[in-house]
């Protein structure tokens, strides 16, 4: 990971960003990214962040920055219009450590395993965050309802394991299977940062494979 990285995108990254006076995010290419410029090109469904911005308008830019997200505050300098508009932004001030990390998911296939009905259920994760996952298991009888606590236990790549609380936030049956999206309770902070790392692992993952 390089200085530039903490504190500009990745030039041909992906990034986040919201327009503050708007409440708008969208996702944009990183174009140019060094000390000189920074050049963003959005794209997104709608119509309304391409008409609702302006010169001087207020912006927060969101990247994977190693295992963390970053955020960076500034504002429009320029914006070219056309079918596929540029932004030219200008820090307004000093990288910081994003707020929103805990809603940061990714895709990632990991072994779990559950107790339920004095039995175990067993499965893969659909997606992680560091605050909750989805995760899609062999199931049996009736499945857990919302309100539900029960354990989880996430094996990583090293074949160490995560042992959580979580509760059942809502089940989908698919066949013989269930959805289950869970929100994690209680996590340590070591487990936090076993979790994010492996979020933002499989990010840059992801990255790789598009471009």
């Amino acid at each position: 990971m390089t200085e530039t990285t903490m504190t500009r995108p990745e030039q041909s990254s992906k990034a986040d960003v919201t327009l503050v006076t708007r409440g708008i995010t969208v996702t944009a290419c990183v174009v140019v990214s060094n000390d000189i410029a920074l050049v963003v090109a959005p794209h997104g469904e709608g119509t309304a962040w391409k008409t609702a911005v302006k010169p001087g308008d207020p912006v927060e830019l969101f990247w994977v920055g190693g295992y963390e997200e970053l955020t960076l505050p500034a504002k429009i300098r320029q914006v070219e219009e056309g079918e596929e508009p540029r932004w030219h932004l200008a820090p307004t001030g000093p990288v910081a450590r994003s707020q929103r990390r805990s809603a940061v998911r990714a895709w990632v296939e990991l072994p779990v395993v559950l107790p339920w009905g004095g039995a175990t259920l067993t499965g893969m994760t659909a997606d992680l965050s560091e605050a909750g996952a989805r995760v899609l298991v062999d199931g049996w009888g009736l499945p857990p309802e919302r309100g539900v606590r029960t354990r989880l236990t996430i094996t990583l790549d090293d074949k160490s394991v995560i042992d959580l609380n979580a509760e059942i936030v809502r089940n989908q049956t698919r066949g013989a299977q269930w959805i289950l999206a869970m929100r994690f309770l209680d996590v340590s902070e070591r487990d936090e940062d076993r979790l994010r790392k492996r979020v933002f692992q499989a990010l840059r993952e992801h990255r790789l494979q598009e471009d």
